[in-house]
Order: C-alpha cells, then sequence, then structure tokens
C-alpha cells in the first residue's frame, strides 16, 4: 500500500513519502524538490511539470497554470474575471456557466475542464512518486485550501479518480502543517493547552488558523483567509510598475505580446526574491519586446509602497481568526510562518507587530503541508505504525438543510445541522413526518463570503407509501464525511407494528422484549460513536421525540409488542456543478488516451536519442578502439552510412515514428555489429582462456594426487577425470592456434561463449567425481557378554533427551547398549539415534 502526501500548490506542487525512517520528499526528474503545476499542449503531446515549465515561454498561450484558481467557480465569479487578465491562456464560459480552457493540441483547438487539468498534473506527480517508491501508487492523502467549497473538494476527488488515484483523505493545508509540526514535539504539556497561530502565505491566498496543543493530540480552534492574497500579488505589483516604467521609457507595450508578458512576471518574481534579502535590486532583460533590452532598478522601500494595498489586507485575516479562537495575542505563545511568499520582510513585520512577538521558522516553508499529508496517510495506512497522536479538525462553513412543507402556502423551513468548526467526520439524523415524495435542500449559510454559492445539492426522498394511509415518518442520516463533503446518506421509514405472542411462549416475551426494545432503540435512533447526542430533527411544524421503549401489553391471555418495521426509501442525489458518473468515465478514457500519445511519443523520442548516439559513438570509437578490428574499406563504407544517416536525422527524419528510427538503428547495427563483436571477444578472450586452462590444471592434479582425501576414490573414475581433462586442454590449444593464424579484422574462430561453455561442461563432469565423499564407517557389534542382564529399570531420562538405560521392552537390551553408546559419539549431543532401537 502507497502511503503518499500530495502538496497541490497553486505554483508548485511537492511530494512526500513515509517511509520507515520518517518522511521524504521525492524529487522529480530534474531532481528538483517542487514540480511546477503547468500543463503545456504541444502538437504531438503533452508537456506537464517541469517539461511544461520549460515549454511555456515558447508556447505561453497552450500553457496552463494556475489550475486551482479555476477549480469549482463559476465563470462570471469576479475573482475569476480578476485572475482571467493575467493568463497568457484563452478560457471562455461553457454551457453549464463553469470555466473552459482552450488549448491547440495535436494540430486541433481542444477544451478542457479545470477538473481535468488537475487531473493531469495529479497524474504527473504520481508518476514522480511511483518512480521513487518503485511500486504503484493508488491510496494517498491531497492538501486542499481550508476555504475550498463542497464543489472544490468534489472536483479535486473527481481528478483524482481521473488520474488513477483514492485519496484516504482531503487534507487542509492548516491542518497538515498543524500536524507536521505537533506530532514530533515530545515537550506538549499534559494539562495546559499551547497555543499556536500558524500563517501561511502561498502564491495565490493567504490562511491563517490557529491550534490548541495538547500531549498526543491537536484541535483546530480557528480558521481564518484571504483566497486572493499571495506571493503573485507582489509579482502583479512590480509587473504592473514596470510595464508602465517600460512603456514610458522604451516605449514598448508588454501586454500586446504573450511571451514578453510571461518573461517579464518571471523577471519580477526573482526581483521579489532578491529584495527579500537585500535592500535594493537590479533587474536586467534582453531582448524583452521588439528586439530592445530593457533595464529597471527598485528599492525595497518603493517595493513595499507600490505593494501597499496588498500588505494593508494582510491584518484581516489575523483578527479574524484570533476573535474566531476567542484568544487574546498574549495567549497565543508560538507564531509559525510558513508558504512561499511569507518571506516578504514586510509581511513578517506586520505579523510581529500585531502578535507582538517575533514569528519563528522551525519548518521548512515550503514542504511541511507535503510532509503533514505523508503523516495524515501513514495514520490512516495499516502500512505504518504511527505515534498516537490524534487531530481533532474543525469543518470551516456552516451546513443546512433546506425543504418545503406538505402544505404550500408555508415558507421552506430550514435547520443548521452543521455549524461552523462541527467536528470531522460527523453524522447528524432528522425525522420528517410527509405523506409523499418531497425535496430537500443542502445550503452554505452564515458565510460572509460572497464567493461561496449558497446552494450545494439537492436530494429527492421517495417515493413511499405509508401502510396506514397516514402520514409517513421518516429517518433522514446527513453525513459529514472525511473529505468535507456533506451528502444526504439515507432515508428509512419507521412503522410501529403490533406483534401477537402465543400464551405459551410467556416465559419468552420477557427477553424477546427486552431484545426488541435494544434494537428499536439503536437502529432508529441511528446514533453512533462520533454522532453528537443532541441530533438534529426537523419536522413539519412538530418535534419529533426520541424513540421510546413500548410498554408491552401484560394480557395473559394475548400477550403482544410493538415492533418498528423499518424500510429503505430511495434517495436521488443532484449536485450542482459536479461531474456526473458517465461524465468522469469519459474523462477517465480521454486521460488515457492522451497518456498513451504521450508515452508512444517519450518512446519515439528515445528511439530517435538512441539513433543519434549510436551514430556519434561509433564514429569516434572507429578511429580509437575498433580501429585495428575493421579493414580500411569497411571503415569508409561505415563512415558514409553514418554520415548519410546523420543527415537524414536533422533533414527528412526529424519527424519520424518510432518504427522507423527502430528499422534505422538496427541497419546500422547490421555493418558495425561484427566490429563491435570482435572488439568486445578480442577484450574478454584471455580471462576466458585463463578460466577454462585453471579449470583443466585443478581437476588434473586433484585426480593424480596422492593426498588421502582422494583414496576412497576409484581408480577407474579418477582416470575418466584425467581424460576428460586432456580432451578439453586439446580443444583448447587448437582453437588457440587457429585464433593466432588470424588478424584482428577476421572473424574470430571460437567464441568467449563457447569457451564459458566448455569450462562449465568440464565443471559438471569432474566435480561430482572429485567431490564424491568418504563412505561412513561400518559400526562394530562387540562380542556377546556372558554377563546376566540386569532386572528392567525405569529408563533415566537426560535433559537432553537420551536414554541412559537400554528398552526394557527390547530384547537384549543389555547387549544392545554398547552399540547405543557407539552411536552417541557420532551425534554432536549425545542422543541416540532413532533409528538404532
Amino acid at each position: 500500500m502507497s502511503v503518499v502526501g500530495f502538496d497541490l500548490g497553486n505554483e508548485s506542487c511537492i511530494v512526500g513519502v513515509a517511509r520507515q525512517r520518517g518522511i521524504d520528499v521525492v524529487l522529480n526528474e530534474e531532481s528538483k524538490r517542487e514540480t511546477p503545476a503547468i500543463v503545456c499542449f504541444g502538437d504531438k503531446q503533452r508537456f506537464i511539470g517541469t517539461a511544461g515549465a520549460a515549454n511555456s515561454t515558447m508556447n505561453p498561450k497552450n500553457s496552463v497554470s494556475q489550475v486551482k484558481r479555476l477549480l469549482g467557480r463559476k465563470f462570471a465569479d469576479p475573482e475569476l474575471q480578476r485572475d482571467l487578465q493575467s493568463f497568457p491562456f484563452r478560457v471562455s464560459e461553457g454551457p453549464d456557466g463553469f470555466p473552459l480552457v482552450h488549448a491547440q493540441y495535436l494540430g486541433e483547438e481542444r477544451s478542457f475542464t479545470p477538473t481535468q487539468l488537475l487531473a493531469m498534473v495529479l497524474s504527473n506527480l504520481k508518476t514522480i512518486a511511483e518512480g521513487n517508491l518503485n511500486s504503484a501508487v493508488i491510496d494517498c492523502c491531497i492538501g486542499i485550501p481550508v476555504y475550498f467549497t463542497d464543489l472544490q473538494r468534489r472536483a479535486v476527488l473527481d481528478a483524482a479518480t481521473i488520474a488513477g488515484l483514492r485519496p484516504l483523505r482531503l487534507f487542509h493545508e492548516t491542518t497538515a502543517t498543524a500536524l507536521a509540526y505537533g506530532i514530533y514535539k515530545t515537550d506538549l504539556p499534559e494539562n495546559d493547552q499551547l497555543n499556536v497561530a500558524f500563517v501561511d502565505v502561498g502564491h495565490a491566498s493567504m490562511q491563517v488558523s490557529i491550534v490548541g496543543y495538547k500531549k498526543g493530540q491537536l484541535k483546530m480552534l480557528s480558521h481564518a483567509y484571504d483566497r486572493s492574497l499571495g506571493g503573485r500579488d507582489f509579482d502583479e505589483a512590480l509587473f504592473k510598475h514596470f510595464a508602465a516604467k517600460f512603456k514610458e521609457e522604451y516605449k514598448i507595450d508588454v501586454y500586446q505580446n504573450a511571451r514578453a508578458c510571461i518573461r517579464l512576471r518571471v523577471a519580477c518574481e526573482k526581483l521579489k526574491k532578491m529584495l527579500s534579502a537585500n535592500p535594493e535590486a537590479p533587474m536586467n532583460i534582453e531582448c524583452l519586446m521588439d528586439e530592445k533590452d530593457v533595464r529597471g532598478f527598485i528599492k525595497r522601500d518603493e517595493f513595499e509602497q507600490i505593494s501597499a494595498p496588498v500588505l494593508e489586507r494582510v491584518k484581516g485575516p489575523l483578527e479574524k481568526a484570533l476573535a474566531e479562537a476567542g484568544l487574546t495575542t498574549e495567549s497565543v505563545h508560538f507564531v509559525e510562518v510558513v508558504g512561499s511568499g511569507s518571506r516578504v520582510p514586510a509581511i513578517i513585520r506586520i505579523i510581529t507587530e500585531f502578535f507582538g512577538k517575533e514569528p519563528r521558522r522551525t519548518m521548512n516553508a515550503s514542504e511541511c503541508v507535503a510532509r503533514g499529508c505523508a503523516l495524515q496517510c501513514a495514520i490512516l495506512s495499516p502500512t505504518f505504525k504511527v505515534r498516537e497522536f490524534q487531530v481533532n479538525e474543525g469543518f470551516p462553513f456552516s451546513i443546512a438543510l433546506s425543504w418545503k412543507p406538505d402544505s404550500q402556502n408555508n415558507e421552506p423551513q430550514q435547520t443548521v445541522v452543521f455549524p461552523k468548526g462541527n467536528p470531522i467526520p460527523s453524522v447528524k439524523a432528522l425525522t420528517f413526518y410527509r405523506s409523499n415524495t418531497f425535496a430537500v435542500d443542502v445550503l452554505n449559510v452564515q458565510t460572509d463570503d460572497l464567493q461561496i454559492t449558497e446552494k450545494i445539492s439537492t436530494y429527492t426522498i421517495g417515493p413511499f407509501q405509508s401502510s396506514k394511509g397516514e402520514k409517513a415518518k421518516l429517518r433522514v442520516k446527513v453525513r459529514l464525511n472525511i473529505h468535507g463533503i456533506v451528502s444526504l446518506e439515507s432515508a428509512t421509514m419507521l412503522e410501529e407494528e403490533e406483534v401477537e405472542v402465543p400464551v405459551s411462549a410467556t416465559s419468552e416475551v420477557a427477553k424477546d422484549a427486552t431484545k426488541m426494545d435494544t434494537d428499536d432503540g439503536t437502529d432508529v435512533n441511528m446514533q453512533d460513536s462520533k454522532v453528537p447526542s443532541d441530533t438534529a430533527e426537523g419536522t413539519d411544524g412538530a418535534q419529533d421525540s426520541e424513540e421510546k421503549s413500548v410498554p408491552m401489553d401484560t394480557d395473559a391471555k394475548s400477550p403482544s409488542k410493538k415492533k418498528v418495521k423499518k424500510t429503505n426509501v430511495p434517495v436521488a442525489e443532484l449536485v450542482y456543478g459536479a461531474m456526473g458518473p458517465d461524465e468522469l468515465q469519459k474523462a477517465v478514457e480521454k486521460e488515457f488516451e492522451m497518456a498513451l500519445q504521450d508515452r508512444v511519443m517519450e518512446e519515439t523520442k528515445e528511439k530517435k536519442n538512441a539513433v543519434e548516439a549510436y551514430v556519434y559513438d561509433m564514429r569516434n570509437k572507429l578511429y580509437e578502439k575498433y580501429n585495428d578490428f575493421v579493414t580500411s574499406e569497411d571503415k569508409e563504407s561505415l563512415m558514409t552510412k553514418l554520415q548519410e544517416v546523420e543527415d537524414w536525422l536533422y533533414e527528412d527524419g526529424e519527424d519520424e515514428t518510432k518504427g522507423v528510427y527502430l528499422a534505422k538503428l538496427e541497419e546500422l547495427k547490421k555493418v558495425g555489429g561484427p566490429i563491435e563483436l570482435r572488439y568486445k571477444e578480442s577484450e574478454e578472450r584471455g580471462s576466458a582462456l585463463e578460466q577454462l586452462g585453471y579449470c583443466i590444471r585443478s581437476f588434473r592434479e586433484a585426480a593424480l594426487s596422492n593426498d588421502q582425501k582422494f583414496d576412497h576414490i576409484d581408480i577407474v573414475e579418477k582416470q575418466k577425470v584425467v581424460n576428460e581433462c586432456s580432451a578439453a586442454e586439446n580443444w583448447l590449444l587448437e582453437k588457440k592456434q587457429e585464433q593466432d593464424a588470424l588478424p584482428k579484422h577476421a572473424n574470430p574462430a571460437f567464441l568467449v561463449s563457447e569457451v564459458k561453455k566448455k569450462a562449465e561442461a568440464l565443471d559438471r563432469f569432474c566435480k561430482p567425481i572429485m567431490t564424491k565423499p568418504k563412505p561412513a564407517p561400518k559400526p562394530q557389534t562387540p562380542p556377546p557378554s556372558e554377563t546376566p542382564a540386569p532386572e528392567p529399570q525405569t529408563p533415566e531420562q537426560h535433559p537432553d533427551g537420551a536414554t541412559e538405560a537400554g528398552d526394557p521392552a527390547s530384547e537384549g537390551g543389555a547387549q544392545e547398549q554398547p552399540a547405543a553408546e557407539e552411536m552417541d559419539t557420532d551425534k554432536p549431543d549425545g542422543s541416540t539415534d532413532p533409528s538404532s532401537a
């Protein structure tokens, strides 16, 4: 089972894996710890991750990045519209109101959903993890921002399914950071709570959480966030500053050129990093646009001044998190800063002023989420035994159920089933009295975030029919699962029935009644260990009390009891904006086709590179190693052939199929192969002949030796060994003479493989004869003793299990005892051989 954690960043991703010694961050194909979250579409294949980043500058309009910003959001979302202004790729509104990304792929324009694009990024991360672990990766834990809505969480799960992954949990990035921080702490208090604030400033968002630690557990006290405050906002401030400056100084408008925009943004990001460590920094870009080189210079004070609107928003999430936790700045013991954007000095200064204490950096700012996700996956996995550490997670939103009563005049009723901060996972049950099919809506309520849509999903419950003709009593179970997704899990119709019990079974009635009451209460109330005791209930104007045990009628003639009949009621789900099962299956098949195309193209490139490598390698060796093993005519012919293939590679063979490159390589090897063989045989021949000669000498010396250890071997057998060695020696001398008479450029008289086979055959023939073991000495039977046999006694048992006296049950026990003693000397533990009995 794989134990992997994925940190899906807006700009880059990190993969963490659990090993016996701890959590490791996996290196990608370029030996880097961070992999860009970019998908670049080419004419023949996709380039994802590091390959996508390398191609994005040359192909900006078909390079899709920042996929998380598109996921699960309406095209008309004002925040998304602001993001689209800086994206070089084209995004349009789909038929369902959600964004579609357009790119040129395989020579035609294709459209992709954000879920499909995220699946491509996840597939690349999966490949990186599998290459490191040398095993299939299916089970994983994926980090998501705490502000992700129900629809966004479903989209991540769908993307994981398309990529062939099975997430054990979608883990909040803030909680992952808190887990990675706390699980290694050995000095956590047992009674008092240690409060730690985590400030995560990433590429596109800022998240703040306050966590309470006790020994062996953590509790999320509050969450706060700004989904559009991150490192890229500082890059954007620099970008706008220098774009205006270059327009004025150099008369160039970078907004008119997508490639120029990307190059300037990259330069601005580098400049921001330089300003984090230096009070001033220069900018130089060669041939930015219209063949003009540009130069710029900025001081940190000026950078903070143009970034002031961004910096003013930093305090908001800090204040909100502290207020929700019900704490003061003095009761927060430590402040930890993480995230790639947290290195800006101005942000650190604001955090220091707010909390009145210097923020700490005890964790790797970029890798803590991936490590926390890998730890959570290890906790959920049976593969690893992890230190006991309880994570008490709280849900960041309030979820309510809404429904219309039976009477059409009344307004829709609503009840909050999962208030903000509700534990994850959790289950609650509601009771309805209804006469026919009805619908229940799942809503986001009590949120000040305008980007969150109110309606999540609608569930249609029914049809059902009460046997008594009155309103049916329905118990509906609602689940907030481990991923933070709300669903109406089941609906059950409850009907009371009176069951008569025969008089003869009176003695059994009490037992059955007790059992029935127990079963009745457990099933109807639908309580489990994780559900709070105050189960929410919604009815049409009437409150439903908990089920109670029904007292049994004690009539002696006809005792009876009441039983609750439970009937499952169909529930139809409609999630607004989510992929249906058919859509999901089509997306899986489409991803498989694209992955297959990528694999074919990679294999084609490998074969092309193999042809090119063979041309250069053979050309060099013909003048060096292989010079003596080829005639001048053959050399010239092969050199001409190599030059022809090289010219073909860079002209007509620039874009060919895998089969054509394979045929070209075989054609070259047909000519160059015999030369390589002659060189290889010459290099290995000496050691092979020496090995065969040593084998002949060893067996012959042993066969002719007078050593006592070979005295037991028959002289005829020894002569066979001598004859076999002589035959092998004659063959060896004959072949050596033939080879010595040949020039190096001629084909060898014999192959090294023949010599090795000869040595193996000689060893198989001679070794069993010369290593034949000595025959075991025959035991001598002593003369019969005239001493009368002693009277039978109980045998005395030694500690090692050997019997001291002879077996009284056997005949002539005293006479057989010496033989038993003689056998004892052959056994290392002194015990009697069982075969002597």
